[in-house]
């Protein structure tokens, strides 16, 4: 199931994002631009489960937070932002084996801040909405 979700993503033009960390744990995460707007990917697995058996809060949440967090780097062109709100509402459970979308955008930059919503879709179905703000760090020397 994983390998068809996996080719079907690469067929429309997406591309697995080079992670580490926490996130190396939960992707692959996959990226791609249509019409100069970031969107991503994730492929739900069984390590993506709650107790229920559907996908786990949390995976929607770091989703969400990643891919917000993403395109506020490439629209501000800082690469050094920081989570410091991020508000998600969970709409309807996600299923192991579906994929999921998220379209982020930027609703505001200032010198500091970084202002952004997504919404976490399943073909047409909302199965969260998470709005977020990174602070823009300076570089270490």
């Amino acid at each position: 199931m994983i390998d068809k979700a996996a080719a079907k993503l690469k067929s429309d033009g997406w591309k697995i994002v080079d992670t580490t960390g926490f996130l190396h744990l939960v992707g692959p995460l996959w990226q791609r631009v249509v019409e100069g707007e970031y969107q991503f990917a994730l492929i739900t697995e069984d390590k993506h489960h709650n107790r229920r058996g559907l996908v786990q809060g949390g995976v929607l949440m770091t989703f969400a937070d990643r891919t917000c967090g993403i395109t506020a780097r490439h629209v501000s062109g800082k690469m050094m932002l920081a989570t410091v709100q991020l508000d998600v509402h969970f709409v309807e459970a996600g299923k192991i084996g579906e994929i999921l979308i998220s379209r982020p955008h930027v609703v505001r930059s200032t010198r500091s801040l970084v202002f952004t919503t997504t919404e976490v879709t399943v073909d047409r179905r909302c199965i969260a909405m998470a709005s977020g703000v990174f602070k823009i760090l300076k570089s270490e020397s």
